[in-house]
């Protein structure tokens, strides 16, 4: 959904390439809309920048730093010339009242992002890259409700998207996957991954974090 010309011109930003929108650890008092461009999330995760999303168009980000009112959990960058709509406490209410569309689009990505939020901070707490490595793949599997889970199931991902998504170096996601592939548990293709067993996967996955926080 892209908002029209004169919504822009009042409430609308423009960012060159490179430039940052906001850093992480800054007070959040608003959240962006993409109107046209990308942009990138990164963190520093031990002393290490890392790529944790690439967002487009129709996209929003920094929403959580004014649900939960804390500092930004991450920092966002300009990947090129980007379009944003800003808004704040002072003129949210004043733009959805008017744009029901819009407030029905920001509830339905607002309940998406704190889930996915919550979902990848899950990856990141667990300290074995294999580990993060499964669990990005059980991620994408619990996304599509399509899947048959008890047949091994064709995920759309590369090495780099895995990298994002776990916050790993590139690396060692690329060892990890080798490792994975010379056992039989996976299949690499330049744009996907089949898992031959996701099941076992969530099993342990799920045996690690019950040993981490019993």
């Amino acid at each position: 959904m892209i908002l029209d010309d004169k919504l822009f011109e009042k409430f609308g930003v423009e960012y060159a390439p490179n430039e940052i929108i906001f850093c992480e650890f800054e007070p959040g008092n608003e959240f962006y809309f993409i109107q046209s461009g990308k942009v990138k999330i990164v963190k520093i995760i031990n002393n290490t920048e890392k790529t944790l999303d690439i967002l487009e168009a129709g996209e929003i980000f920094g929403e959580m730093a004014i649900l939960e009112e804390e500092p930004r959990s991450a920092s966002v960058i300009a990947m090129g010339n980007v379009k944003l709509f800003r808004f704040h406490r002072d003129n949210f209410e004043t733009i959805l009242n008017g744009n029901p569309q819009l407030a029905y689009k920001l509830l339905m990505i607002f309940a998406k992002r704190i889930y996915d939020q919550k979902r990848r901070l899950m990856i990141l707490l667990l300290e074995e890259p294999q580990l993060k490595v499964m669990d990005v793949f059980n991620m994408l599997a619990e996304q599509d409700p399509h899947l048959d889970l008890q047949e091994a199931v064709t995920l759309k991902a590369t090495a780099q998207d895995i990298s994002s998504w776990g916050g790993m170096q590139l690396k060692d996601v690329q060892k990890v996957l080798h490792n994975l592939n010379q056992l039989g548990k996976i299949e690499l293709f330049n744009d996907k991954v089949i898992v031959k067993n996701i099941r076992d996967f969530q099993r342990v996955v799920a045996s690690k974090r019950k040993n981490l926080y019993s």
